[in-house]
């Protein structure tokens, strides 16, 4: 509540600004009777209003903003009491894409064992709908948002949620459904973050070995573990290598390997893996007679992916509901993405 008041007050300091183009004594005493107004629009009751500055400006027009002839008419979005999204909007075609992003962030050790994992989403939406519509939006049972409702014997658990501010959050606390007017266009429904039940979805082993310190092998493996109608899209493995390595020979039934020298890897890159299915690559590079360095020393494996058509929390939208006074038919469309974050894997 004390940061609402210190944002309100920063926020009202740069409509003031918008206005008068210097916030100083001066202008404070000659705007005096603009400023009482805009006080007026802007806090009701004690509780913020409109703080857009775009439909201050449709409103109040006076000081330094030529007056407009006649007498200013409210903008429809102030009759609506919503400041992000204007009346009049429309559209030949109704539709609503939603965009269910989630990027994982995981950390494995020499060992196998995992160190971190995450998974940071991102529901975004792009609103091509027109008038003023209110959506009713809702997610599977086992995303649990509030730890007091346990209905689901396996909830996954979502931290750090935020919201845009078009959603009513007492209807999400009670029901667990989003209610929203929607901004036009592109825009950020909510985000969040997911520590528990993250799977890696890409398993890469590698095994090295060196011998009498004149060349070394490495053995690449990957494995998609999702179902089998899956498929991961753009897979690049990064391997890193000793900085003085050289003469590099590869060999792999699956994909194309390149040689960067200059990052001292080697990247294997891949179009699709299909889920359950394997794949193996094999590096042998020479080496000096010289102890190279150690392999605790060696920088982790860098892993980047795509799955589409899932989301790796188990997030999905139950049902949409698009409701406008006009009763126009939407189309409403949901797409899901899993990609890799900060994915590492220590050798």
């Amino acid at each position: 509540m004390a940061f609402s008041a210190i944002y309100f007050l920063d926020h009202k300091g740069q409509i003031f600004v918008e206005y008068f183009g210097e916030l100083e004594q001066e202008s404070v005493r000659d705007n005096f009777v603009l400023m009482y107004e805009l006080l007026d629009e802007i806090m009701d009751f004690g509780y913020p209003q409109f703080t857009e500055t775009a439909i201050l400006q449709e409103y109040i027009t006076q000081e330094g903003y030529k007056l407009k002839q006649g007498a200013p008419k409210p903008p429809a979005a102030v009759t609506n009491a919503v400041s992000w999204r204007s009346e009049g909007i429309k559209y030949r075609k109704n539709e609503l894409f939603i965009d269910i992003i989630e990027s994982i962030n995981f950390l494995v050790n020499a060992q196998g064992c995992v160190v971190h994992s995450e998974i940071l989403g991102h529901v975004l939406m792009n609103s091509l709908l027109s008038g003023m519509p209110e959506i009713n939006l809702c997610f599977n049972d086992n995303a649990l948002f509030n730890h007091s409702q346990m209905g689901d014997a396996n909830p996954v658990d979502f931290e750090d949620i935020k919201f845009h501010s078009c959603v009513r959050l007492s209807r999400f606390e009670s029901e667990r459904a989003i209610t929203f007017i929607p901004p036009d266009k592109e825009f950020e429904l909510m985000s969040y973050r997911v520590t528990s039940r993250v799977r890696p979805f890409l398993v890469v082993v590698a095994d090295v070995q060196r011998y009498m310190h004149s060349r070394m092998e490495i053995t690449v493996k990957v494995k998609g573990q999702f179902k089998e109608r899956l498929s991961a899209t753009n897979v690049v493995i990064i391997v890193p290598v000793p900085s003085d390595a050289s003469s590099p020979k590869f060999n792999t039934a699956k994909g194309h390997v390149q040689w960067a020298p200059e990052e001292s890897a080697i990247i294997w890159s891949i179009n699709s893996i299909q889920g359950g299915k394997q794949f193996a690559m094999k590096a042998h590079l020479g080496l000096p007679s010289v102890q190279a360095e150690e392999p605790e020393g060696r920088p982790p494996i860098r892993v980047k992916f795509q799955i589409q058509y899932l989301a790796s929390s188990g997030l999905q939208i139950k049902y949409i509901r698009i409701i406008e006074k006009s009763l126009y038919s939407a189309v409403s469309w949901v797409r899901s993405l899993t990609q890799s974050g900060d994915f590492q894997i220590r050798i």
